[in-house]
């Protein structure tokens, strides 16, 4: 089959034989169950399972396929000490506790890689280049967009995660990404979690409360 839209519709097909849904403990696995963590366990987090990681999150849609995302992971301990100075109150001991610290970015100038990314019209970046607000708000949403996906996909292969927002941004821009086009957006420990470290499960709102139907 040598026509790419026919190969991927049969693509579909196939994947919605094999599967439907996720089983139950797939999901608790995922989200319902499961838990931000502060404390880790004394095991390794390798470049493999990075890499694992990166695989399949990479995988998720992105608005043009624009993939804006980009990661530094904080293995060591002298890059997770470069990072300290950002931190507020205890994500000091989070952070430098953790396996490894992903420091969640996006690229401002991701539309340089569209003639890569979407060829079938190479010239697409131009549009981010006209709409410098469409571009920002691009870059952020599905920079974002897509640090939720490594999240999920670092829980999919059996990892824990410890999500982190208490830090000065700019502080990380000038230390990680000084003379780039690329802005920090949250941090994310990842890791094998202590169990010890786990507060119960805060209220979530109801559907009535969020959702509208019409």
């Amino acid at each position: 089959m040598s026509d790419p839209r026919a190969l991927a519709q049969q693509e579909i097909r196939d994947i919605r034989t094999r599967i439907t849904r996720l089983s139950d403990d797939g999901i608790d696995l995922v989200l319902r169950k499961a838990r931000s963590h502060y404390g880790w366990q004394d095991k390794p987090v390798n470049d493999n399972d990075l890499m694992q990681i990166y695989d399949i999150m990479v995988e998720g849609p992105t608005s043009n396929n624009g993939h804006p995302i980009r990661i530094v992971f904080a293995r060591t301990d002298e890059a997770k000490q470069r990072l300290v100075p950002a931190l507020k109150g205890n994500n000091v001991e989070k952070v430098l506790n953790s396996p490894v610290c992903a420091i969640l970015a996006y690229d401002m100038k991701f539309y340089k890689r569209m003639p890569e990314l979407f060829p079938h019209d190479p010239g697409k970046g131009q549009m981010f280049i006209d709409d410098p607000k469409r571009c920002t708000d691009d870059a952020f949403r599905n920079g974002t967009l897509q640090a939720a996906y490594f999240m999920i996909a670092a829980r999919v292969l059996g990892f824990d995660i410890g999500p982190i927002s208490g830090f000065i941004n700019e502080t990380v821009d000038k230390e990680f990404f000084a003379g780039t086009t690329i802005k920090s957006n949250f941090l994310c420990n990842v890791g094998y979690g202590d169990e010890r470290s786990v507060w119960q499960k805060l209220p979530r709102p109801s559907f009535d409360s969020i959702c509208t139907l019409l």
